[in-house]
């Protein structure tokens, strides 16, 4: 089975190919010839993932996965969420968004978080949801040099050091998006098998 993931970073590509091993062939949008800037107007992760994966269905007739990602602090009422990579302006500065989210939480005790990934399978016209989380903390200082985004300030439950303290295999081994990535593998070989 041919599927694109509708993704221009070939990091991601790369990733899900490995995750996903030899029964299927991932895709970028670049491949099918998809450059434009793809939809994301929705008000929820699923949404955005739904909107992405069905934009590129109709339009390139192609069977296709999209996801969206971010995290939601409890005490921000699930900020910053799908406004993730734009929290502290359009130009997705991730230090400035990091700044934000712990200038917001210095007077709180609450610091839960959860980081959390939807994807979305539009296979044959028929649109299937998967979705991963993975709960922690904000803890007050970055620390770590690894990984990207929010991870230097995000603790998981269970484990002493951030995201950005821990290899990529150690976090892609516990993330959102591996817990994600691991239904939809499950679920794309089970339909193999019909």
């Amino acid at each position: 089975m041919e599927l694109v993931f509708a993704t221009q970073n070939a990091h991601k590509i790369t990733e899900i190919n490995q995750a996903l091993g030899n029964l299927f062939k991932v895709k970028s949008l670049m491949e099918i010839g998809c450059l434009e800037e793809l939809p994301e107007t929705q008000n929820t992760m699923e949404g955005n993932a739904r909107q992405k994966a069905i934009y590129v269905h109709e339009t390139y007739h192609a069977n296709c996965f999209a996801d969206d990602s971010g995290m939601e602090v409890e005490a921000l009422d699930g900020r910053p969420g799908i406004y993730s990579a734009r929290y502290a302006g359009m130009d997705k500065n991730m230090d400035a968004n990091m700044a934000k989210v712990l200038d917001e939480l210095k007077d709180k005790d609450n610091r839960r978080a959860r980081f959390r990934t939807v994807i979305a399978l539009a296979v044959d016209g028929q649109v299937t949801i998967f979705e991963g989380v993975i709960n922690g903390q904000i803890i007050h200082d970055r620390r770590g040099q690894n990984g990207f985004g929010y991870d230097p300030i995000f603790m998981p439950d269970g484990y002493n050091r951030t995201f950005a303290e821990m290899t990529l295999i150690e976090k892609n081994s516990i993330s959102h998006r591996a817990i994600a990535v691991s239904k939809l593998k499950a679920h794309l070989e089970a339909h193999q098998k019909l």
